[in-house]
């Protein structure tokens, strides 16, 4: 059965979405222009420069935010998946104001330390644990321990896998389709201008989802590579979730060449379950990344591993070191966070959430007869605008990404933030009630009308 969206419908629905989006945020575009005098592209994080323009915030309240233009939204966005606590949570602000009342930096160990790591092991199953300030530090300490273990240089990722912005692994993030070479042997691609091509060349790229690849990769490289790192769901191109045995024969095949495997949960990691993808898919790696929700939404990472691996730092034989990490904050809101908020009601309310977006959003796909599905894990979601699985980087690349950023324009237009950026992907909050994410399953549906009409 042919598509039921008429030729030119999106771009005709995307102009229009478009000149209301920009007529209700002119103060967000006066802030932007003169934010451009002093800061490159306007923003502090390129990542925020997206089209038609940023939208500069005011305030958050529980699900809600507020713009500069007042205009209000519930809020799917969340920070890039770290307000799973939601904005102003009282235990978040009282716990902010008390450490804050005590001194909020000195440089020595807190007694919060020893407490959010113990937490952290129960949930991860990961004996040892050192905290860092974000999701590129949790990543870039995972990377040297791992090398410091083995002895050995070699790092193999995933293709359009994002892993933070240093260098080792800022590497076919989101190579071009003319320069990432054949699907079953992908060229290493440097991502940004000032990697040095020496460092792309240790970092060994391949496909999701795809272990035969894999298997030939680390026999080419045999006795090269320290790790095989991994989103254990991939949430850099919308959310292509792992096959079965997946996970599992990517541990075996590393530690069969022995290497380690690095599960960056950045984003899975208290998200879509307390203990995260290696908690939901039932595969402990060797080392662990972990930022974003964590914090309860000030900068906050850790990373986590075996005794003999983490033993490294004990031994003198790897350095993991940072004036920031640990701050009595970041610990302070850790341990409500993980403690008080983050608990088995939490979880138990986010699959609440979770099955009616999924059921909701579904009913209006198959009633509108669109090539479209919803994938819902706990607090973490999105629409593939694809009706077949996407299973890897290339699957990702036939999707016409102009539904996913007219799906934001409708979103935004009627209160609903979502993350800038052509993939569409939300984080819920534990404020969030049903009402909240009923709201984007009548816009959605309202944009399917649209479209079919």
């Amino acid at each position: 059965m042919a598509e039921p969206i008429a030729p030119g419908r999106v771009a005709e629905l995307i102009s229009r979405e478009e000149a209301a989006f920009k007529a209700k945020r002119k103060r967000s575009d006066e802030l932007w222009k003169k934010a451009r005098t002093y800061i490159p592209r306007g923003v502090p994080s390129s990542f925020q420069d997206a089209a038609p323009q940023p939208v500069f915030a005011d305030r958050g309240k529980g699900s809600r935010i507020w713009d500069v233009d007042g205009n209000e939204y519930v809020d799917f966005h969340n920070g890039f998946g770290v307000m799973v606590v939601g904005h102003a949570h009282p235990l978040i602000v009282e716990a902010i104001s008390q450490r804050a009342a005590k001194g909020t930096h000195f440089a020595q160990p807190v007694e919060d330390d020893a407490i959010v790591a113990a937490e952290l092991s129960k949930r991860f199953n990961q004996p040892q644990w050192r905290f860092t300030n974000s999701g590129t530090e949790s990543t870039l300490d995972a990377v040297r321990l791992a090398r410091g273990f083995t002895g050995r240089d070699r790092l193999v990722k995933i293709e359009a896998s994002y892993h933070g912005h240093h260098d080792a692994l800022l590497v076919s993030v989101e190579p071009p389709a003319d320069k990432m070479g054949p699907a079953d042997a992908p060229v290493s691609v440097p991502y940004s201008g000032g990697t040095p091509q020496a460092v792309v060349d240790l970092t060994t790229v391949v496909p999701f989802n795809d272990l035969a690849v894999l298997e030939r990769t680390l026999d080419r490289h045999r006795g090269e590579v320290a790790a095989v790192i991994v989103e254990p769901v991939m949430m850099n191109t919308g959310i292509i979730l792992p096959q079965p045995g997946y996970l599992d024969g990517v541990r075996d095949l590393a530690h069969k060449h022995g290497a380690l495997l690095i599960f960056d949960e950045v984003k899975t990691g208290m998200t879509i379950a307390s203990g995260g993808a290696t908690e939901r898919f039932g595969v402990t790696p060797d080392l662990i990344a972990l930022a974003k929700a964590l914090g309860g939404g000030v900068p906050c990472g850790a990373v986590g591993g075996r005794a003999d691996v983490m033993g490294s730092i004990d031994a003198h034989k790897v350095v993991q070191i940072g004036t920031f990490n640990g701050n009595p904050l970041t610990m302070a809101t850790a341990r409500v966070t993980l403690t008080q908020i983050l608990t088995p009601t939490a979880y138990a309310h986010f699959d609440a959430l979770a099955e009616t977006l999924q059921g909701g959003l579904q009913k209006v796909i198959d009633d509108h007869q669109l090539p479209f599905h919803p994938i819902t894990l706990t607090a973490r979601g999105c629409i593939t605008y694809r009706k077949e699985p996407v299973r890897n980087y290339r699957d990702y690349l036939t999707i016409d990404k102009h539904y996913a950023y007219l799906s934001w324009l409708y979103q935004c237009n009627r209160g609903v933030l979502m993350a800038p950026g052509a993939e569409e992907n939300w984080t819920l909050s534990v404020q969030h009630s049903e009402d909240d994410v009923l709201r984007y399953v009548r816009n959605f549906e309202e944009m399917a009308r649209n479209l079919t009409a």
